[in-house]
């Protein structure tokens, strides 16, 4: 089956906003750098957003998907009138989201709804006990002194760091191509180098003893897929964003981000076809010519890939492919997931909507990741209830849970393993906090390393793209342009800037950037012929 949504009409658009329905303008059609027919494979949030910037400035842009919905990894699911977001679930770095929104004239309250958590999440770290973090920072220092007498001092002056850390990171570097080192040395950067050859957990080790403020304080940058121990210091920032910058929820959840950035591409033109599957991407002369998605070829000027980048890799012949198989296997990738997806019978106590459950070892579980790949014995996992605050994906009275476990990629993946988590998943969760919840379950579906592949052609199953080690940081990640057929770009967490939702959608902004760049480019050596 072939579906396909599209804006009616081919039109160029101005910037301006000036209501919901069409915020987005027709212009007169120019000739400035001439039409250009350029294709994304995949409509996740870095596909979504190259497309918009693409199209913004007049190309001619259509986004092939292979599943039968858009949004990547960030798909819902709908089962028995409950709702589940099926991947991302923290909603955090605000700037960014509403910086992508600016820049086509609008704002995230024009789509959708934002509410601040508080508290932003909970921590279980035995039975009835749990530390809940405010979203005012003053109450949380006041959290921190009541566990450890100074650790208040100590907080907020690691939190100052952590600021100017943000700032540097989003005004010097996160939208930065990474292309080359000496891109990213400066008076800002120079002045934090020693935080590169830091551990974050080694920065908050020295000066808080307390083992649950240690974990709380280690939690946010496993996001980036490493342990605190091998993460540079400098990535505290991810701390300011979660105790400054806040938590948030989308009402209705997180895919009311992926609805809204396709109204703007397909009001800028984006043509956006599902359950269309690339099956190649076909070179000429060492140039793309185009892709063969369902057996069909279609030409384009420009590929942009959101797709997992080692699989848009398998896509072109060996000699067109800019890393090997070694590379792919000496790569350090971060976790991939196992995912529930429990509807229950009735609202459930003692638990907020983002809850974290840190009963077990920490670092026995990140060395089964990292060290010794393997099913951790007794795993740390996360919790989402999001009915705590938004009561729309659930039926009156009823809860939903989106649990996850963090497991090394490309273990083992069967039903019986995925049964034999769940059991104790949920015999664990009885104990903590306190109630009765196996006979309220009204149904559960599962999703792992298996489905990642399967679903999204993730390379070994991975749930969050490459571990953001010092080693494949910045410039030594993936690049985003192939340096064998130049006008084939690459976007998502595999390449720059790093695993999330918003800095995916920059890296989609970036590699719109480059192609932008490459057809000026072509366009100007044309003309500079035609003249002579």
């Amino acid at each position: 089956m072939h579906t396909s949504e599209t804006f009616s009409g081919k039109h160029f658009y101005s910037d301006v906003c000036y209501n919901r329905k069409c915020f987005l303008q027709p212009i007169t059609k120019t000739n400035v750098h001439s039409l250009k027919k350029i294709i994304i494979i995949g409509s996740g949030f870095s596909g979504l957003s190259a497309a918009c910037y693409l199209a913004k400035e007049g190309y001619d842009i259509t986004i092939y998907e292979k599943n039968e919905s858009i949004g990547g990894r960030a798909q819902q699911l709908n089962y028995n009138g409950f709702t589940f977001d099926i991947g991302p679930t923290f909603y955090w770095t605000l700037d960014v989201f509403e910086r992508f929104f600016a820049d086509f004239g609008t704002s995230t309250k024009e789509f959708y709804e934002l509410i601040r958590l508080d508290p932003g999440y909970e921590v279980y770290f035995d039975k009835g006990k749990s530390i809940r973090l405010s979203a005012n920072f003053e109450q949380i220092t006041h959290t921190f002194e009541q566990h450890e007498t100074g650790s208040s001092r100590v907080l907020k002056r690691f939190m100052k760091n952590a600021e100017i850390n943000y700032r540097v990171a989003m005004d010097k570097v996160i939208y930065k191509p990474g292309k080359s080192s000496f891109k990213l040395i400066m008076p800002a950067t120079i002045m934090r180098v020693s935080q590169f050859f830091s551990s974050l957990s080694h920065t908050v080790r020295k000066d808080i003893k307390n083992p649950m403020l240690r974990q709380i304080l280690e939690f946010p940058v496993l996001f980036l897929g490493a342990r605190p121990c091998d993460l540079p210091s400098f990535y505290r920032f991810m701390n300011y964003t979660d105790m400054i910058l806040g938590t948030w929820h989308i009402q209705g959840g997180i895919f009311q981000q992926v609805k809204a950035m396709h109204t703007i591409a397909t009001q800028l033109g984006v043509t956006v076809h599902t359950n269309a599957s690339v099956e190649k991407i076909h070179v000429k002369n060492g140039k793309v010519t185009g892709i063969q998605v369902n057996g069909k070829h279609e030409k384009a000027d420009v590929v942009v890939s959101s797709a997992d980048y080692h699989h848009t890799e398998s896509l072109l012949e060996w000699k067109y492919r800019n890393y090997s198989n070694y590379y792919w296997k000496s790569r350090v990738m971060a976790p991939s997931a196992l995912l529930f997806y429990i509807g229950f019978d009735r609202e459930l106590e003692n638990v907020s909507h983002h809850t974290l459950f840190f009963d077990t070892d920490f670092d026995e579980h990140a060395n089964k990741i990292y060290l010794r790949p393997g099913w951790p014995e007794k795993p740390l996992f996360y919790a989402s209830f999001p009915t705590k605050t938004d009561k729309s994906i659930a039926p009156e009275g009823k809860d939903t849970a989106i649990i996850l476990i963090p497991i090394a990629p490309g273990l083992d993946d069967t039903p019986e393993i995925r049964k034999q988590y769940f059991n104790q998943i949920i015999e664990r969760m009885e104990k903590l906090t306190g109630q009765s919840l196996r006979k309220d379950i009204l149904f559960y579906k599962t999703s792992a390393v298996n489905d990642f592949v399967k679903d999204y052609h993730a390379y070994k199953g991975n749930a969050y793209g490459l571990s953001n080690t010092l080693l494949q940081t910045t410039f030594l990640k993936p690049k985003i342009q192939n340096k064998k057929v130049r006008n084939l770009f690459y976007a998502g967490q595999l390449t720059v800037p790093k695993p999330g939702v918003p800095t995916t959608i920059i890296s989609g902004k970036i590699a719109a950037g480059l192609a932008a760049a490459y057809i000026i480019g072509i366009n100007s050596r044309v003309e500079s012929k035609q003249q002579k």
